[in-house]
């Protein structure tokens, strides 16, 4: 398979294509475990130049009225669209995931910015008389800065304009850091917005397989006032450590570990339908993925026999096949982390009804698994799996799901199937996580705040609340 003509291997500097001072890097097809190509490897050079390009654009595109920075976004919106085809290719060459899924991800990615492209003319401020009355409070918002955005490899579009959606719509200039597994969808967006006009140097791309060389560049220099961050807990909390020694801004969406909860009064083809698309979606390989189902006695055999009826179907091949409904593993490594986690919760007492071990064959492929009678303290069961792996731990009733799905340090998203709407709310308030499906598969939503509580990350993406994150408040007092 072969990228598009056109398809841009640079980094993105200044409104301008250039070579990395630091060589060039590989990108795989995980389907085969080939080359695709080889993009440039940004090094300190680079960031310099990029830090200084957009500190550079910074003050002009602040000042940009806020309709102009609106129609910026709505512009790049209307081009993913017209380019969705390309960019769904490429996404599914370098990443695994199926064409299907791509579309999806093109779609949702590219509402992000005419979300945000209609929430910039929006940004406002307060006028009220202080409880003493002796003077006035007004308040107005004004852009963070320079802001840093580092961007995973599972959903390589929407992660990235969840981030720059924002951020421009804010008047912030962006540097945008992707993850080396799959920088060719970066780089198309990159086009996408140097054509809808985004000025030179308020877009940057560096692309690395040493993120954390470049991140510590980027962190030392001064202009840089903001840090948003999608990915593991790990590395979201070394970031957290390196940001403190600035006190720069930070935003954090990381590691899940959803809960699952279907109730003994729940639609069973509901429940099914909504765990197809909570745990397969992408393969699995999603934060917000249902990681653990929690599945009251009295219906946890037949959901078991279902679901794992449902995942046996899926037909597995190359992302870029039209035909497929279950791609690879994005690389070697997660499937040995995916495997390792099944074998030693196997080892633990669980059973393998479906699935159970890599496939044989060329590329970095994981089958559909259910796993029974797992242990509550099994690695499938604590830790993010990030696989098409769905283990099933029976409960007993409410308060057993809640207390189960709770005894996790993550706290992102959860789901609740029950017949019961007053039970469903009761259940999903109970949950420590940021967002729940209730009767639903599908959270992510580019008009709802999207985030989580405990070490599931700091601060919300997309809704109203998302360019609150590009946004610093002033207060000035004053009377007449």
């Amino acid at each position: 398979m072969s990228l598009p003509a056109g398809t841009p291997t640079e980094l993105f500097i200044d409104g301008k294509w250039t070579a990395g001072s630091a060589g060039t890097l590989p990108v795989l097809d995980p389907s085969t475990g080939d080359t695709i190509g080889d993009v440039a490897r940004a090094g300190d050079d680079d960031v310099a130049h990029a830090v200084e390009a957009a500190a550079a654009a910074l003050p002009s595109w602040s000042a940009t009225a806020p309709r102009e920075r609106g129609e910026v976004l709505r512009k790049a919106f209307e081009l993913m669209i017209s380019r969705r085809e390309d960019i769904a290719y490429v996404m599914s060459l370098e990443m695994g995931k199926s064409l299907t899924d791509a579309r999806a991800e093109v779609a949702y990615a590219a509402e992000f910015f005419r979300w945000f492209g209609e929430e910039a003319v929006r940004i406002g401020g307060e006028l009220r008389l202080a409880p003493s009355g002796a003077n006035r409070i007004l308040t107005f918002r004004k852009p963070v800065g320079v802001s840093l955005l580092l961007t995973p490899w599972n959903f390589p579009a929407a992660m990235a304009t969840r981030k720059i959606g924002p951020a421009l719509a804010a008047g912030c200039s962006v540097i945008l850091k992707p993850a080396h597994e799959t920088p060719y969808t970066a780089l198309l967006l990159a086009q996408v917005l140097a054509d809808a006009g985004a000025p030179p140097g308020v877009v940057n791309l560096l692309t690395t397989d040493h993120p954390a060389d470049l991140v510590s560049a980027a962190l030392r220099d001064d202009r840089v006032r903001k840090l948003s961050f999608t990915g593991s807990t790990g590395v979201g909390s070394q970031l957290l450590k390196q940001a403190a020694d600035r006190i720069v801004n930070c935003s954090m969406e990381l590691g899940g570990n959803g809960p699952f909860i279907v109730l003994d009064d729940a639609d069973l083809d509901a429940a099914v339908d909504g765990a197809m698309l909570a745990k397969m979606r992408n393969g699995g390989q999603a934060c917000t993925a249902a990681n653990r189902f929690l599945v009251q006695s009295g219906v946890a055999a037949e959901f078991a026999e279902r679901l794992a009826a449902r995942m046996g179907a899926l037909r597995v091949g190359a992302g870029t096949s039209e035909d497929t409904q279950l791609g690879p593993m994005v690389s070697e490594r997660a499937v040995e982390g995916i495997a390792a986690k099944v074998s030693d919760s196997v080892a633990a007492g669980a059973v393998a009804t479906l699935g159970g071990s890599p496939l044989e064959r060329p590329g970095f492929f994981y089958p559909a698994t259910v796993l029974t009678d797992v242990p509550r303290t099994s690695p499938v069961a604590t830790e993010e799996i990030f696989g098409p792996v769905a283990p099933i731990i029976t409960v007993h009733d409410e308060d057993d799901a809640v207390a189960v799905a709770n005894s996790t340090e993550m706290g992102l998203t959860g789901y609740v199937y029950t017949g019961d709407l007053a039970r469903g709310l009761r259940v999903s308030e109970r949950l420590e996580v940021g967002m729940v499906g209730l009767n639903r598969g599908l959270v992510s939503d580019p008009a709802a705040p999207f985030g989580g509580v405990k070490e599931s990350g700091i601060g919300r993406e997309g809704g109203f609340e998302g360019i609150d994150e590009y946004l610093e408040t002033t207060y000035v007092a004053t009377s007449w």
